[in-house]
């Protein structure tokens, strides 16, 4: 390296020499931005003080790392390996459409932070916590089989491992170790929804009649069974025997009208079914979490055997000074990394270790690679990437499930069109819930700071703090994940002077409202929000780097929420005019006519099997009707009210950007 003047010192950039060019280059360790040309103050990455403010978005080169590191070969796309010396490189390959826009620089801006006490990621590692997470979801459908009868209600586990991770103070990335309190509310919420039995919604006045008849037995027999009150048993027993004498004389009854009885059933009988089994659901929650605790040691005692020889770097020193925002880096060194097989299949990208295969289509593979030369500093061979790889998408597949389009709905993205719109209008440059799979911009915070950090991810978002920058947040649909994304947002907005705006994209739920959405709506930083109508608009899919070009897009089954939240220097640069909302809105309508798709079926998932709550083709009273039967009395054992009301509705989680 050679010396250069103080300021530029300060600012992050040193000056190098580039034997594969023969010529010097400037590199900014900040940022990991090259240049060939003398970086001018002002105009690139690092704020150099805080007192002299903070400038416009900088300008980089539009390609990843112009220079290529001293001493590293370039690596190749198409055969996934090392180009040799003497021979022309192959040419990278290019996906003929494009989901995202990574020239696009942030103007997001930060205080300069220490590196990350994460264990690098390792492949053998990744494989041991794959297995035991599956271990761990065979353990709860056993568990909500042999204690209440019951299937795990779907997806029910993925949300789980959402709401978790917002309390969780333990080292795993993924499984938690140290929650309080141990039981979890989502959880014990959707077993309990499930119990005596699972609805569904009905189609045709026979499967109505079967329903509330099978909900009664259901009912009887779980009173019947369980150590119940005196007082329960006899309203229980009362009702059932009411019903089946109603289905035994009234033979004209329409579909609606065993709806209704269904209904009135369960408000009756709701609370003491509930009270009975509470013991057992908390018994399943209790039980999971400990089994958690057990895997998460196991994983940490294996990963630190396997790390052993590696010692902690010596931190870098921080500076009370503002940069603009930089991925992840970790503290701890990577180990050497054992070798993964890379083949291609026409346009899929596979990826095998030890037999375990990961598969991403080819141009989002080329992505990665982008994102790679970007934002990693520590391997610049790219002897690592392909294990790196691997890894990163095997924590997003365990995280997930192994069921046919399980999960998916969890990494659902905004239309390509409506992200343009909001990065020309409202400088939005930044996603707050987003992975290198699904991201937009190359800048985001994600779930999983040690295998998402050396493809851009600044961490997740509950830990990021940014002064300055305008920011989209479309979060999984996870109340409790929901809640403290609020409670975040307002603690940000409070105390930066700097320009600061987040636009919100959450689902309409008003039946019960969401404390997360009724929050925003009487934050005293709301600016401005707006609903799109459910049907009207739509998503990328959360298996876009694997599924089909036609199945790239679906529609939303419920309307959207979209919330302006932004300070009074952030309103001043960024304010939603009408002019503003009449282009986002636009965006939609560009999205609907060029990209939209039919419902996939995994929109369902969220409820029961062959549920059609979603359905588009289904009545508007059909799919209210639905709702309402829905709706129960459970006994809310944790605030300390009588009773609490929950809604067992269709809410399908439609987005990844994982719980941060």
């Amino acid at each position: 390296q050679y010396s250069s003047n103080n300021e530029l010192v300060q600012a992050g950039w040193s000056k190098c020499w580039s034997k594969r060019e023969n010529r010097p280059y400037w590199f900014n360790r900040f940022t990991n931005q090259s240049m060939w040309e003398m970086p001018i103050l002002g105009q690139h990455d690092v704020i150099v003080s805080i007192e002299i403010g903070i400038p416009v978005t900088p300008t980089t080169p539009r390609v990843p790392i112009s220079p290529v590191t001293p001493r590293a070969k370039p690596w190749n796309s198409t055969t996934g390996t090392e180009d040799k010396p003497g021979q022309p490189a192959s040419a990278l390959y290019r996906p003929t459409i494009i989901y995202w826009d990574l020239d696009i620089q942030t103007n997001a801006v930060i205080r300069e932070r220490a590196p990350a006490n994460h264990l690098p990621p390792h492949p053998e590692i990744e494989l041991q916590r794959a297995h035991l997470t599956t271990k761990l979801r065979q353990h709860y459908q056993e568990l909500c089989y042999q204690r209440e009868g019951i299937e795990p209600p779907p997806e029910s586990f993925n949300r789980w491992l959402l709401e978790r991770k917002v309390l969780d103070k333990g080292p795993d990335p993924l499984l938690p170790s140290d929650c309080d309190p141990i039981i979890s509310r989502s959880m014990f919420r959707e077993v309990m929804n499930d119990i005596p039995i699972r609805l569904s919604r009905i189609k045709y006045k026979e499967e109505a009649r079967k329903l509330l008849f099978k909900y009664a037995e259901a009912a009887k027999k779980m009173i019947d069974s369980r150590n119940a009150t005196p007082d329960s048993r006899k309203v229980v027993k009362w009702n059932v025997e009411d019903t089946i004498n109603w289905l035994r004389r009234d033979h004209s009854a329409s579909k609606e009208d065993y709806m209704d009885r269904l209904e009135h059933l369960r408000k009756q009988c709701g609370p003491h079914v509930t009270a009975v089994a509470k013991d057992s659901v908390e018994g399943i929650c209790t039980k999971i979490y400990h089994i958690s605790v057990e895997y998460v040691r196991r994983i940490r005692q294996a990963h630190q055997t396997l790390l052993k020889d590696c010692n902690i770097t010596e931190a870098a020193e921080v500076q009370d000074r503002l940069v603009y925002c930089y991925p992840v880096r970790l503290a701890l060194p990577s180990p050497n990394h054992p070798r993964v097989e890379l083949h291609f299949e026409n346009d899929i990208s596979c990826l095998r270790y030890k037999g375990e295969m990961v598969k991403v289509n080819r141009g989002y593979f080329a992505k990665l690679e982008l994102l790679y030369r970007y934002s990693c500093i520590d391997d610049p061979r790219f002897e690592k990437f392909l294990s790196r790889i691997w890894c990163l998408i095997k924590r997003y597949q365990v995280m997930f499930g192994a069921g046919v389009n399980e999960g998916m709905g969890l990494q659902g993205a905004l239309p390509v069109p409506v992200f343009e719109v909001l990065n020309k209008q409202f400088g939005v440059s930044f996603e707050c819930f987003a992975s290198p799979l699904n991201s937009y911009f190359k800048q985001f915070c994600s779930a999983f700071p040690d295998t998402d950090g050396f493809f851009g991810s600044r961490g997740p978002f509950l830990n990021f703090s940014p002064a300055s920058g305008s920011f989209e947040a479309n979060p999984p649909f996870c109340e409790e994940l929901m809640d403290a994304m609020v409670t975040h947002f307002e603690e940000l907005l409070e105390k930066s002077s700097e320009p600061l705006s987040f636009i919100i994209f959450v689902p309409e739920w008003r039946d019960p409202l969401t404390p997360a959405l009724n929050r925003m709506e009487t934050s005293a930083f709301l600016r401005h929000h707006m609903s799109v109508p459910a049907f009207e608009h739509a998503y990328r899919s959360g298996s876009q780097y694997i599924c089909k070009k036609e199945e790239m897009y679906y529609k939303a089954v419920h309307g959207t929420v979209i919330i302006f939240l932004q300070n009074d220097a952030g309103f001043t640069k960024w304010e939603p005019t009408p002019e503003r909302i009449q282009e986002l809105l636009a965006a939609y309508q560009v999205s609907q006519r060029t990209l939209g798709s039919p419902v996939p079926s995994s929109t369902s998932s969220a409820g029961a099997p062959g549920s059609s709550l979603g359905n588009p083709q289904g009545t508007e009273r059909e799919r209210l009707r639905a709702l309402k039967t829905l709706h129960f009395f459970v006994d809310n054992f944790y605030a300390g009210h009588t009773y609490h009301r929950v809604v067992v509705a269709y809410r399908p989680i439609h987005h990844f950007h994982i719980c941060s």
